[in-house]
């Protein structure tokens, strides 16, 4: 029989801001407890490359995870990536739970990154390229166009292009000149016949000025802007010889962590936004087959090591496809058209002159993005909320918003109301710094209270409360997300929300504000499930009372939804639940640290990962017991960034339909098996397929609101 494994015991310690450190006493390594986290995230990242491989995904939905997955890669060097480099950098060994340390993780990444890089391109180059042609959508080089299409772009390049570019010369007493994070830049190699010299310069390609994918008048052929750059080098250095050229990319270090003792947050992070431009090079992108006087000189002057340094064949830089993706037209190439539906008690109710707040007086309502309108749902709870004259108060929490998001408007137009208006905004919600600060100021311009929440940690919670006069008392209307309040992503990732009038989930949100905006620190809650306060606790106790509860003739069960596993304490707790008897089903759509299916640990435990055409967000605690079900949702991944460092909700649901909603959608997930790859114990994903009913989740969810929708 094999040996028992029995997680050891451990208490999480304090965490260092957003760095997913290890808890204290975690740092022997336990490879055969837990998977690499960076090696689990780029596993993630191969998924959404095998989505742009399937044959059965339309074609420009193919390119458009051809994008994606580029996007991801580039975040994923300038933050993850970033922090091993620098870890090498300062000299830390410790090793990660895996065994290794981060100079021999970055080695692991270097190699599987270099196959992905070498897949990535060939899918684009020798599959997706050529079919979309015979689709009558083309991305050509110039080289490849007619005369009459040479002629458009070379028209293009003088009037449009030339005027804005700036060729610096490398070398003969010039300083190295300055390479922007993710800018794409020809190095040419020059002649110069009147001192016989070679000399280097460099040319940014202008893409944020002009479109990388230069449309010809015909609407439906491309050519890179880099190309027609290329092709007219000599116009950029007349009485030079162009010996030769090629592309490079480069990526910069962009973490940065705002010093806890920052007088003034949002000072301090416009600061830090501003150095984050000047990090260091992590990465280095080169067109494959580079000319040694160019490449050797570039690497030399960027200061990079071998293993920062990916060649790569065809085009760098693949994230802009999405500029051909979202173009009009080829609809047979894309997606059938999903438009959310109302949901069906809103639609009923408010077709019968009902508002948001009087249905939800005739109790608790959930819906389900993108399946169910955001628009017709949260937008317009607070839409009436401020129109309302006798509601006197809105707070809302900001973490991501898009700029064209009426939200934010609302809470402006309540202020001049008299009504109280009250703003978290995260200013450090990363990559969306810029547009949280520019709505910080709009709304304490139009007199918003504006709270920037906790200096030392992320306001990650999702919730909105409404406050409003009814007779002799108030009654307050909550909602509590899983997503962001951002209209545009509520159309595209799946998220659930929680509206309710629950007295006690009211006042537990109320509270959650004071510590946001006050020196508030509540130490208990009544229902809600708080991070960094109540949170890890109350999900441990979860987990324990669920094993407690099981036995043979009572079975108890654990499903999870959420983005990312990666704390050793929950994971720990569910090897514990598994070695019990306890089944565990867990829908983890990225990072999994957690190792399914090994004998005697966890081989009652099944990982699922469910990608698609919308990105699944949902994060659910669902424990079955003796005792009855006990279902939350919220913004929390099980991350110890999530619950030490950020403050975070999960509320419980208690509508036995609502519950049977949620437990429906966990069970679709599970069941998926045409979108859907599973953990293995060696930490391989394989794709599931259908042997019998084909199962898709995602359709079946899409379905399933239509049918909702038509009822009568």
């Amino acid at each position: 029989m094999a040996k028992r494994t029995t997680p050891k015991e451990t208490a999480p310690g304090p965490q260092p801001a957003e760095h997913d450190a290890m808890p204290a006493g975690m740092e022997v390594p336990d490879s055969h407890l837990f998977f690499n986290r960076e090696l689990s995230w780029l596993a993630f990242d191969e998924r959404v490359l095998q989505l742009a491989e399937l044959p059965e995904v339309p074609l420009l939905e193919r390119l458009k995870f051809i994008a994606i997955h580029a996007r991801n890669l580039d975040e994923f060097f300038m933050i993850r990536m970033a922090r091993l480099h620098e870890q090498v950098r300062i000299g830390v060994q410790r090793l990660v739970p895996d065994g290794s340390t981060p100079g021999e993780t970055l080695d692991k990444l270097h190699e599987r990154l270099v196959d992905m890089g070498r897949r990535h391109s060939d899918c684009f180059q020798k599959v997706l390229r050529p079919a979309l042609a015979e689709k009558g959508l083309r991305i050509l080089s110039v080289k490849e166009l007619t005369a009459e299409e040479r002629a458009q772009v070379d028209q293009r390049f003088r009037d449009q292009i030339l005027p804005v570019l700036t060729p610096l010369a490398i070398g003969l007493g010039r300083h190295f000149p300055y390479i922007s994070n993710l800018s794409l830049s020809l190095a040419v190699l020059l002649y110069d016949p009147v001192t016989e010299e070679e000399i280097i310069a460099r040319v940014k390609v202008p893409k944020e000025l002009l479109p990388r994918f230069l449309p010809l008048q015909d609407g439906t052929t491309f050519v890179p802007l880099e190309d027609v750059i290329a092709q007219h080098l000599s116009e950029l250095f007349p009485g030079m010889e162009v010996r030769d050229w090629g592309l490079f990319r480069v990526t910069r270090d962009a973490d940065f962590t705002v010093s806890q003792d920052a007088e003034d947050l949002l000072v301090a992070v416009q600061t830090e936004l501003r150095q984050r431009r000047f990090g260091d090079v992590i990465r280095l992108d080169l067109q494959a087959g580079m000319n040694p006087k160019l490449r050797e000189p570039l690497e030399e002057a960027l200061e990079v090591e071998a293993r920062q340094v990916y060649e790569q064949e065809g085009l760098l830089d693949l994230a802009d496809l999405l500029s051909v993706v979202f173009m009009p037209g080829f609809p047979e190439l894309r997606d059938p058209p999903w438009v959310p539906v109302t949901q069906p008690r809103l639609n009923t109710e408010l077709n019968n002159g009902q508002t948001v707040m009087s249905t939800l007086r005739r109790g608790d309502l959930l819906v389900h993005h993108p399946y169910e309108s955001f628009a017709t749902s949260v937008e317009r709870f607070v839409t009436e909320a401020v129109e309302d004259p006798d509601v006197l108060a809105i707070k809302q929490t900001v973490y991501r918003t898009s700029d064209q998001s009426p939200l934010i408007p609302a809470l402006i137009r309540a202020t001049e109301q008299g009504k109280q208006a009250v703003c978290t905004v995260e200013l450090k919600a990363r990559f969306d710094e810029r547009t949280n600060i520019q709505w910080a100021l709009e709304l304490e311009e139009a007199g918003v209270h504006v709270s920037y929440g906790i200096p030392n940690m992320k306001t990650h919670a999702k919730a909105i409360l409404v406050v409003r006069r009814e007779g002799g008392r108030v009654r307050r209307y909550v909602h509590i997300g899983t997503g962001n309040y951002n209209p545009k992503t509520a159309r595209l990732y799946t998220d659930l929300g929680l509206f309710t009038t629950d007295p006690e989930i009211a006042e537990d949100v109320a509270n959650v504000f004071n510590f946001l905006t006050g020196f508030a620190r509540p130490t208990a809650f009544r229902k809600l499930l708080v991070a960094p306060l109540t949170m890890r606790e109350g999900l441990l106790a979860e987990i324990r009372q669920t094993v407690q509860s099981h036995s043979v003739k009572h079975p108890a069960r654990i499903q999870m939804k959420m983005n990312a596993l990666v704390d050793p304490a929950m994971i720990r707790a569910l090897y514990e639940a598994s070695q019990a008897g306890v089944k565990v089903d867990l829908n983890v759509r990225g990072i999994c640290c957690l190792r399914p299916g090994v004998p005697e640990m966890s081989e009652n435990i099944r990982v699922v990962s469910t990608l698609g055409r919308f990105l699944e967000h949902s994060r659910i605690y669902f424990f079955e017991r003796q005792d009855g079900m006990r279902c939350l949702i919220g913004s929390a991944d099980l991350m110890p960034r999530n619950l030490d460092n950020r403050v975070e909700i999960l509320a419980p649901v208690e509508d036995p339909a609502l519950v049977a909603q949620v437990r429906d959608v966990l069970e679709r997930c599970v069941a998926d098996n045409t979108f859907a790859w599973e953990l293995q114990p060696d930490g391989t994903w394989l794709r599931r397929t259908a042997s019998g009913r084909k199962r898709w989740s995602q359709g079946e969810l899409m379905e399933r609101a239509t049918r909702r929708s038509e009822r009568k």
